[in-house]
């Protein structure tokens, strides 16, 4: 006996296109709609066994604030996620808002059409190997990648940050000096403590390397230009 559910994504061509799928497959889609915003609306006018409810971004903030609404006003609907995974926070977010599973993006329809029937029985619909990715991260999480931007701007001076500026600007000793109202010597000696600092060899590099981490947008943010 095919299952009565709506489904909705963030897309609505893939909304559309997984409910064509299912029908193909004998269940009966009382909506295909976007975005997933509108999951409660159309469950609370439509009264589905099933809610699929895709989304991308599965660990933004309210974005299960609608399956938290059908959990709360149509308790016996089962709320399934699609989402991308790995996405550990994204998974216990959906279950703490009150899905009964989640499965991943790249599922087969079978894997989908399996969930759905588990959900509509009243089991928890989430294979156990998403599960145990999902514990591992949350127990040993990646670490974050340093930002190489703030971690070189605290290694120079206000003055050498000037420096640096003028030097991505392509300004040459004389010009630098000019502007900063020091001697050209001193220039110079600024600019070679911030190719030394910077571990690179010529200005150029420098330039570079600071247009590719961010450096001076950062510097800016913060105040130091």
């Amino acid at each position: 006996m095919g299952v009565r559910l709506v489904v909705v994504d963030d897309h609505r061509l893939l909304a559309e296109a997984l409910a064509s799928a299912l029908k193909l497959r004998g269940h009966r889609v009382l909506a295909a709609a976007a975005p997933s915003a509108a999951a409660a609306e159309l469950v609370l006018s439509r009264s589905p066994e099933v809610c699929l409810v895709g989304t991308s971004a599965p660990a933004e903030p309210g974005v299960f604030d609608p399956v938290a609404r059908i959990r709360r006003e149509r308790p016996g609907v089962a709320v399934i996620v699609l989402g991308p995974v790995p996405n550990p926070r994204g998974i216990a977010a959906a279950f703490a808002a009150g899905a009964c599973g989640y499965v991943r993006h790249d599922e087969r329809i079978e894997g989908v059409e399996r969930a759905m029937i588990k959900a509509r029985a009243g089991e928890v619909a989430v294979a156990p190997q998403l599960l145990q990715q999902a514990f591992a991260e949350l127990l040993n999480p990646a670490s974050e990648p340093d930002d190489e931007g703030a971690r070189l701007l605290q290694m120079l001076t206000p003055r050498e940050v000037e420096v640096l500026v003028r030097v991505a600007e392509g300004e040459d000793t004389r010009l630098i000096a000019a502007g900063m109202g020091i001697a050209p010597s001193t220039a110079r000696t600024h600019v070679q403590r911030v190719l030394m600092k910077l571990g690179v060899g010529s200005r150029l590099e420098a330039a570079a390397l600071a247009a590719r981490t961010g450096l001076l947008d950062r510097a800016s943010g913060e105040g130091r230009i």
